[in-house]
């Protein structure tokens, strides 16, 4: 079940949304490193991370599925959004150098179908990094939060995913292990849950977060040759020729 705009635009406006912004922004801003002239796309709702690329990248464009809605993004400015089809997308082949999915895989009836789309329009050696609810974690479990709608993924199926769809995962990161409770003490000590929960690599973080590159050709799996065994060698002795010809 995909949410509308207003809801995940609403949730991140509150104090919980706020603490999940910073948190997870903190690892995707990492995994993304320096945009500087290339070409950035977010897909699903993804504006909550955009901005601090923004400026830095050559482009930037945010484009949400006609299942949840669309919001104007910036605020100021030329619009960078736009509703789509994520299956379909009105870009021309290898136009994107980076991508980011958040509220994405998990909102969509053919995750399949959308990473082939991704694909298709990563340019060669484009990186895609994504955020996507962990099955084992509190915040798929609360629906209170958009993570907690859509289908989780472990870290298998998560992967399992990206193969078949010619994606070579390069990072994986967990995040969001604070308790999805927008109480004072749980988001005063949001920091320390996140550092107890990657220092003991802990399995019920909220998300993950995985940068994969695009490969360019579908490996092809070899078979083993059947190698004929050969029989032992046998010596044959072969008589001189005889002086004269008889």
């Amino acid at each position: 079940m995909s949410l509308d705009v207003t809801e995940l635009r609403a949730f991140y406006a509150s104090p919980l949304g706020e603490v999940a912004q910073r948190l997870v922004g903190r690892t995707v801003h990492r995994m993304l490193g320096s945009v500087s002239g290339l070409r950035v796309m977010g897909l699903g709702y993804a504006v909550p991370y955009l901005g601090p690329v923004r400026h830095a990248a050559e482009r930037t464009l945010a484009f949400m599925p006609a299942t949840q809605g669309v919001t104007n993004w910036p605020v100021a400015g030329r619009s960078a959004s736009c509703l789509v089809d994520p299956t379909m997308m009105p870009l021309p082949d290898s136009a994107v150098d980076r991508m980011l999915l958040i509220h994405a895989v998990e909102a969509v009836e053919s995750p399949a179908e959308l990473m082939q789309e991704v694909w298709r329009v990563l340019t060669p050696g484009g990186r895609l990094i994504m955020a996507v609810p962990n099955r084992r974690g509190l915040w798929a479990r609360r629906d209170a939060t958009p993570f907690g709608h859509g289908q989780p993924y472990s870290r298998s199926q998560l992967g399992r995913l990206m193969r078949e769809t010619l994606f070579s995962p390069e990072d994986w990161a967990e995040t969001l292990y604070v308790p999805p409770v927008e109480g004072w003490l749980t988001l005063r000590t949001a920091s320390a849950w996140e550092r107890l929960g990657t220092g003991l690599s802990l399995p019920f973080a909220g998300l993950h977060v995985v940068e994969a590159c695009k490969q360019l050709h579908r490996p092809v799996a070899v078979q083993a040759r059947k190698t004929a065994r050969l029989g032992a060698r046998v010596l044959v002795p072969v008589p001189a020729p005889v002086p004269g010809g008889a």
